[in-house]
């Protein structure tokens, strides 16, 4: 495996070690990823008024959230390598630039289809700067720092998923649903000035070329499985479509681990999985943002069909998760030292799980207090678990195998996350359905009601009278239900996520200074 030449390493390593600027880069670096990290959530506030205004269904919805991570991490690999190999600085800025424009098409489009479309070109932009924010940090930062540096990146990447409905229903509140993708114009343009400004350019000659082949099968595999998962609940699990798009995923995703098996470099690089806390540690980001991603689609609709929020209102709601989630980030670091990054994860994940399966047994007749209390735990697990998996996976990586090894947990990460918002949507969908009560309505406003809560709300409003009443509490019984069922599962999820990271993930996992030696993956 190509690494840095050693003493080449060492004297870019004493270099930044006297720059007083690599602090101030690595706040350039954070708020490039603080952009692409609150875009993955910042639309659910939006999706309502998606559902009204853009009249998208269910299905439609999903792929809007879906669009972005399935994309992001299937090019999430080769995005790695292309840093690696040409200049990680270059890339990234190149990626801002591509989400600055992706972002000004999703504001002016007036259909689903083509926000679905814009969605899936700020994915291929994110997949560009993601991967290259971690792996600027052994070019800044010496090795005793680069614990604490991958800390702070991490938490900026946590912070960006409650922060996004809060911005998103600030801007919903005082403009259109548009404003969503123009903020991140001025954002994503402050984000490259101070990355061309602040950031020195790192590269590795010596990495791969892109496998074409590779990235058509991650993309395909990641593509049709995510697309099976959201049919299935629509067409029914026995569909001829959605079995042979779920068997066309497997066989490509089978055919890329077996290729990545026989190249002497390839570009999903399983051999990094070999050192245990890279593996485990990797893991457990992606079950959590497999646990996230379902709660997080699902809580924007309770709060503003059942409990009547409007979008600003529903990021306010969302508040107890960030003020977790800075508790957690403050203490992180001092509970790695104390009691090692296992256990963090696994108490992180623990707490999860109390969380989610506290929220599943929510009533209609509760209020927003409950929600409160649970959604406060949520962020101290989710900060625990989060910004102690990222960390200690990447400070195991060699400097030469930064970009390839974040693509690949951040990959991970966005598989989970595709995964979550699939199957938890999918869940929820079938849930809300099968507890909805249409019964004396005429089959095309049944079939609409069965869409959505929103959807039912429209088809009551429009009836009126006692039938409309009911079928509006109905709805929002149902999705209450359905909401229940997709917090339960996700729960247990979580538990068995915790048993699985404290049973297997080696107890000495690293709590001062990276590893320095060579590639033990």
């Amino acid at each position: 495996m190509p690494t840095a030449p050693p003493a080449a390493a060492a004297t870019a390593a004493a270099a930044t070690a006297a720059d007083p600027r690599r602090w101030l880069a690595l706040v350039a670096v954070a708020l490039s990823v603080l952009v692409i990290s609150f875009d993955m959530t910042v639309l659910n506030v939006a999706l309502p008024a998606l559902a009204d205004q853009l009249g998208a269904t269910t299905g439609q919805q999903q792929w809007i959230v879906d669009a972005y991570t399935v994309v992001f991490a299937a090019v999430m690999l080769p995005a790695g390598l292309l840093g690696d190999r040409f200049g990680r600085r270059r890339t990234l800025t190149t990626g801002l630039a591509l989400f600055g424009l992706a972002s000004a098409i999703g504001m002016l489009t007036g259909s689903p289809a083509t926000l679905i479309a814009a969605r899936a070109g700020m994915g291929l932009a994110a997949s560009l700067v993601m991967p290259m924010s971690m792996a600027v940090i052994p070019g800044l930062f010496p090795p005793a720092e680069q614990r604490r540096a991958t800390a702070i990146l991490a938490a900026a990447v946590s912070l960006g998923a409650p922060l996004g409905p809060l911005i998103g229903g600030f801007l919903l509140q005082h403009f259109w649903w548009g404003s969503v993708f123009a903020i991140n114009i001025p954002l994503t343009a402050l984000g490259i000035a101070a990355c061309v400004l602040l950031l020195p350019e790192t590269r590795d000659p010596a990495a791969p070329r892109i496998d074409l082949l590779a990235t058509l099968l991650a993309a395909v595999g990641l593509a049709g499985l995510t697309y099976g998962i959201i049919e299935g609940a629509d067409r029914g699990w026995v569909d001829t479509l959605v079995l042979a798009t779920l068997a066309g995923s497997l066989l490509a995703l089978t055919a890329l681990v077996l290729r990545s098996r026989r190249q002497r470099d390839p570009m999903l690089d399983l051999r990094l999985l070999a050192d245990r806390t890279f593996r485990w540690s990797s893991v457990a980001a992606t079950l959590i943002s497999l646990v996230l991603f379902g709660a997080f689609f699902v809580l924007p609709l309770y709060f503003q069909s059942v409990l009547g929020a409007d979008a600003l209102g529903t990021g306010l709601r969302l508040m107890p998760i960030m003020l977790g989630l800075l508790v957690a980030a403050k203490a992180t670091d001092r509970l790695v030292g104390r009691l090692g990054a296992r256990t963090v994860i696994t108490l992180g994940l623990a707490l999860l799980a109390a969380a989610l399966l506290f929220g599943s047994r929510t009533g209609t007749g509760d209020g927003y207090g409950r929600a409160a209390v649970w959604l406060a735990v949520l962020g101290v697990g989710m900060g625990l678990t989060l910004i102690t998996a990222q960390s200690s996976a990447l400070v195991t990586l060699p400097p030469a195998r930064a970009g390839v090894g974040s693509g690949l947990v951040q990959t991970l990460r966005q598989v989970g996350g595709a995964i979550g918002i699939a199957a938890f949507g999918s869940l929820l969908s079938g849930s809300y359905r099968g507890a909805l009560d249409t019964g004396g309505l005429p089959a095309e406003a049944a079939h609409r009601a069965g869409e959505s809560v929103v959807a039912a709300d429209a088809v009551a409003r429009a009836g009126g009278g006692e039938g409309g009443q009911a079928l509006s509490a109905s709805a929002h019984a149902a999705y209450v239900h359905g909401m229940g069922v997709v917090l339960l599962v996700a729960g247990l999820v979580a538990v068995f996520s915790a048993v699985l990271v404290a049973a297997r993930m080696p107890a000495d996992a690293p709590a001062a200074g990276p590893a320095s030696g060579p590639d033990r993956g």
